[in-house]
């Protein structure tokens, strides 16, 4: 990648970040969810996602949970999505999202959307 390439790459990061950053920051979820969510975030959340956008499908995986119970996912093309326990899923630094935006846990987990990973 060139050094001019790079610099256009991380312009385009930066508001991404930035929109992600002052989204978790406001949500207050309540201390016992909260706490849940904190305690074991493999238990409570999906370990991937998919979204149908335009006539891709991406597979978004769990990249990290805050202490608040906001769940980022994340998948190729820089491009990623929170949801809390209790939130609907919103995209991260654009429009996108594709089919996933506005749907709880349980609406994706309704329409086959998620895969649990759980150790046996």
């Amino acid at each position: 990648m060139t050094h001019i390439a790079s610099r256009r790459a991380t312009k385009r990061l930066w508001p991404a970040l930035a929109m992600m950053a002052a989204s978790v920051a406001p949500l207050n979820l309540g201390g016992e969810r909260a706490a849940y969510a904190a305690d074991d975030p493999f238990e409570s959340f999906p370990m991937i996602i998919h979204c149908k956008q335009k006539d891709t499908t991406h597979a978004f995986y769990l990249s990290r949970v805050t202490d608040a119970g906001v769940a980022t996912y994340v998948a190729s093309d820089r491009i990623a999505g929170t949801i809390s326990l209790d939130g609907r899923a919103k995209a991260v630094g654009g429009e996108g999202g594709g089919n996933c935006v506005g749907k709880t846990l349980q609406d994706l987990r309704d329409s086959n959307q998620v895969y649990d990973l759980k150790p046996q």
